[in-house]
C-alpha cells in the first residue's frame, strides 16, 4: 500500500461509541486472512506522541501506527490504552485493531513544523508496528521515510519479523540519522510462547532476525521482557536464552521481570489460572502490594542473571526511561544531523533524476506533496 491507496476522504457513521467521540473513523473492515479480527481504519489527527522521562533529555517521542495488538501477549502492558475507546483490555485488545491509515502523511507534516527539533523517535514502545497487520496496511516504510528525511534518529523495538522486510530501508535511513533495533525475545519454551503471546512468531524466527539486522549491518539488542516468576526464570531457562541470543549475533541483551498494572493484572491471571494453576497463588503474593514484582524479588532475579550475561559475552543493553525502547544512539553522544527541518537529503532532493542511481528507497515512500516539493528546490542543498 502506498500513499494513493491511503488517501481516504470519507467517513463512517457506525463507529463504536469510543471512536464515534474521536469523530475519525473511516472504516470498519473484516477479511478471511485475519479471522476474528476487525479492524477500525481512522484518519489520525497527529502521529508524533510526547512521553515524559527522565532520559538525558526530560521527555521522549513516540509513534504508534496502530491501537491493539495482534500478539495478544497476556502480559502486555499497553492493554489498558484500549479502555479509552470504550474498549476492553482483554479480548478487545487482542481482537479490535484501529489502524492509523495515514500517519505517515501527518507525520510528515508534523516533522516539516520549524518548532520540530529531530529528537530521536521510538517505535514499538506500546503497540508493536511490525506485528502482523503492519503486511496488509504497509505504515512503516512511510514512517521510517518520513524520519529520515527530515533528519529524525529512529528506534524500533519489535517482536515482528516483519521487520526484515524493511532492513533495506532502514539500511538506507541510516546513511542520514542514527537508527537503533532491538528485537523482544522473552520466552524461548516454545510451548510455554505460543500459550503466553499466541500472536508472536516464534522465538526462533525472531532470533533469525536479530541475524538478519546484523548481517545487514546493524547494532541489534534483545529485550528479555518480562521474565516471568517460576516459568522462565530458573537457571537452566535463562542460560539457554543468552547462549541463543548470543549466537543469533545480539550485540546487547536488556531485561525486567514481569510488571502487572491494573487491567493488565486481571488478564495474566485469567491465563494463569487456565494453564498454570498451580501458581495463582504465588503471583498474587508477589503482586499483591502494587504492578511490580518485589524488590527482593528483582534483586533475586539480578545475582542470578548478570554472571550469565558476562559469560555469554553480551552487553548490558541500555533501555530509554522515557520511551521504554532501546536507547536511542543519538542520546549517547552521535552526531544528529543539522539539516534544517523540511530539507531532504541531496540525493532525495533529485527525485525522478535519471542521475540517481540506484533509486532512493526513501523517495519512493515519501508523499507526493513532499517529493514534489524535493523537485522544486534543489538549490537548497
Amino acid at each position: 500500500m502506498r500513499w494513493s491507496g491511503q488517501e481516504i476522504n470519507e467517513e463512517q457513521a457506525d463507529a463504536l461509541p469510543g471512536l464515534a467521540r474521536l469523530n475519525n473513523l473511516v472504516r470498519t473492515t473484516r477479511t478471511p486472512e485475519f479471522d476474528g479480527i476487525t479492524f477500525y481504519e481512522v484518519l489520525a489527527k497527529s502521529a508524533l506522541n510526547r512521553v515524559p522521562g527522565q532520559s538525558k533529555m526530560p521527555f521522549g517521542w513516540t509513534i504508534n501506527p496502530m491501537r491493539g495488538c495482534l500478539h495478544q501477549c497476556t502480559y502486555c502492558f499497553a492493554r489498558p490504552t484500549h479502555n479509552y475507546l470504550d474498549l476492553d483490555a482483554g479480548r478487545d485488545f487482542d481482537t479490535q485493531i484501529i489502524v492509523k491509515v495515514n500517519v505517515g502523511e501527518v507525520l510528515t507534516k508534523e516533522l516539516s513544523k520549524p518548532s520540530w527539533g529531530r529528537h530521536p523517535v521510538a517505535l514499538g514502545t506500546n503497540t508493536d508496528p511490525y506485528q502482523r497487520a503492519e503486511g496488509r496496511y504497509r505504515l512503516m516504510p512511510g514512517i521510517i521515510s518520513a524520519l529520515a528525511a527530515s533528519g529524525t534518529p529512529i528506534s524500533v523495538l519489535t517482536k515482528g519479523t516483519l521487520l526484515r522486510r524493511d532492513l533495506p530501508l532502514l539500511s538506507e535511513a541510516r546513511q542520514h540519522v542514527p537508527v537503533d533495533l532491538a528485537m523482544s525475545i522473552a520466552i524461548y519454551d516454545d510451548e510455554l510462547q505460543q500459550s503466553v503471546e499466541p500472536g508472536t512468531p516464534t522465538a526462533a524466527a525472531r532470533l533469525a532476525t536479530v541475524t538478519a539486522a546484523r548481517e545487514a549491518g546493524f547494532g541489534c539488542t534483545v529485550f528479555m521482557m518480562p521474565i516471568l516468576p517460576f516459568l522462565t526464570d530458573t537457571r537452566a531457562h535463562l542460560d539457554e536464552a543468552l547462549r541463543r541470543i548470543r549466537e543469533a549475533g545480539a550485540t546487547s541483551v536488556t531485561y525486567s521481570a514481569l510488571h502487572l498494572k491494573p487491567g493488565v493484572k486481571e488478564w495474566y491471571f485469567a491465563w494463569l489460572e487456565r494453564e498454570h494453576p498451580e501458581l495463582l497463588g504465588r503471583y498474587r503474593s508477589m503482586y499483591s502490594r502494587g504492578t511490580y514484582a518485589p524488590k527482593e524479588y528483582r534483586k533475586w532475579l539480578a545475582a542470578k542473571i548478570h554472571p550469565l550475561i558476562r559469560a555469554h559475552g553480551l552487553q548490558r543493553g541500555l533501555e530509554d526511561p522515557a520511551t521504554g525502547g532501546v536507547m536511542s544512539s543519538a542520546l549517547e553522544g552521535e552526531s544528529v544531523p543539522t539539516r534544517r527541518t523540511g530539507e531532504l537529503p541531496k540525493e532525495l532532493a533529485r527525485v525522478g533524476a535519471t542521475a540517481v542511481s540506484p533509486p532512493s528507497l526513501i523517495s519512493e515512500e515519501l508523499p507526493p506533496g513532499l517529493a514534489a516539493r524535493a523537485m522544486a528546490q534543489p538549490t537548497l542543498f
